[in-house]
């Protein structure tokens, strides 16, 4: 396992641990990191708990490589997408423990998961990419569309507003915040309370409930990446 992600098998759940050492950005080898803990997890059939470094949750996809544009841009979007597929359709609860920012991409994993507890403070939550120079592809328009307030919405992403920990609960970045050291715990005791629960039967109620979300995204991957890349390098 990749030291990217520190997996820690407790007893009610799976907690992966993302630390690069700097703003966590979700690169090649973090996504290879990040979906090697979700086999563990899954394997083991247990909740998932996502955390971050201390003051970074994410600060989204590496840009060395978004900014190199081409074909490299174009794959690293997909893993993206691809990773916010699986956790909406996961068989387990996941949990993410918002441990700081969490901008870009990181905000859409935010609306990928099952339940996200973050941590108060002077912390930034959000969809940046009009501030700078990104056409939010399809599929973050879709998830955004789906997890976020409605009339908050073009706020959010149309003008690329940033929230606090407080008012991303409020437009549904997140579902409650608790003091930084509480995080982990409380993080802690969702997963052991969804841990009791049905899990075929989690895992069949939430493909109901999220049934048309899904079928939106397959069609917004298309748009975004069988359409020809030259949509996804014209709006970025």
């Amino acid at each position: 396992m990749s030291e990217l992600v520190t997996v820690s098998e407790e007893e009610s759940y799976v907690l992966l641990s993302m630390d690069d050492g700097k703003a966590n950005a979700l690169s090649f080898a973090m996504f290879e990191a990040l979906n090697a803990g979700l086999d563990i997890a899954q394997a083991a059939g247990k909740v998932v708990i996502i955390a971050g470094r201390p003051g970074k949750f994410s600060a989204g996809f590496d840009l060395s490589v978004m900014g190199g544009g081409g074909d490299a841009m174009v794959k690293l979007l997909r893993q993206g997408a691809e990773l916010s597929q699986r956790l909406l359709s996961f068989d387990v609860p996941v949990v993410l423990a918002v441990s700081g920012h969490a901008l870009a991409m990181g905000a859409l994993l935010c609306l990928s998961a099952d339940y996200r507890v973050g941590m108060k403070g002077n912390y930034k939550l959000g969809l940046n990419e009009v501030a700078i120079g990104m056409t939010l592809p399809w599929f973050g328009i879709e998830l955004a569309r789906a997890r976020l307030e409605e009339t908050q919405l073009n706020h959010a992403v149309g003008l690329a507003h940033i929230y606090d920990p407080e008012g991303a609960v409020s437009v549904g970045y997140l579902d409650e915040a608790v003091e930084e050291e509480q995080l982990l715990a409380r993080a802690a005791e969702l997963a052991a309370g969804f841990a009791a629960l049905n899990m075929p039967a989690h895992k069949g109620t939430k493909a109901r409930i999220r049934e048309p979300l899904m079928a939106r995204l397959e069609e917004a991957l298309r748009r975004d990446f069988e359409a020809g890349d030259a949509a996804i390098a014209a709006a970025s």
